[in-house]
């Protein structure tokens, strides 16, 4: 149970970095939570749909337009149309928003990637296994 406890706590700690990070910026949790689905999608070498971003995050057609006109109000994203499809228009996030939230969420990454690099491969293997194992669990409810 000392292990789960300390997940938990870790994932706290987060969320409050995370909602730190949304009231200096004037942001909404929501906001914050859009703008990591895009990078995420934008790093894997995808692209992301209004459908696809309000899925991702559990909001309503109305509930995505809000959030997407009020990310490209501040600048944080931009709509393109899809050269191969008119119809098709895809969500990016600006380099703005990057270096925006690079500023804060930096130290941070840079701390956990030297943590990792004081684990050996098969160390590694096992955290990632966990770690995955734990995000599937919350994803399908336990």
């Amino acid at each position: 149970m000392e292990v789960v406890h300390l997940l938990r706590a870790a994932t706290v700690e987060l969320a409050l970095h995370s909602a730190r990070f949304a009231s200096r910026n004037g942001m909404h949790p929501t906001d914050v939570r859009a703008l990591i689905a895009l990078m995420d999608v934008s790093r894997a070498g995808d692209e992301m749909t209004a459908g696809r971003l309000g899925a991702a995050l559990g909001l309503n057609s109305a509930g995505t337009t809000a959030l997407v006109d009020r990310l490209e109000r501040a600048g944080h994203v931009r709509r393109l149309r899809d050269p191969r499809d008119r119809r098709k228009v895809v969500i990016e996030v600006t380099e703005r928003a990057v270096e925006l939230g690079w500023s804060s969420f930096g130290p941070l990454i840079e701390r956990t990637v030297e943590l990792l690099q004081g684990y050996d491969e098969r160390e590694l293997a096992a955290v990632k296994g966990f770690l995955a194992g734990v995000r599937d669990a919350a994803a399908t409810g336990g």
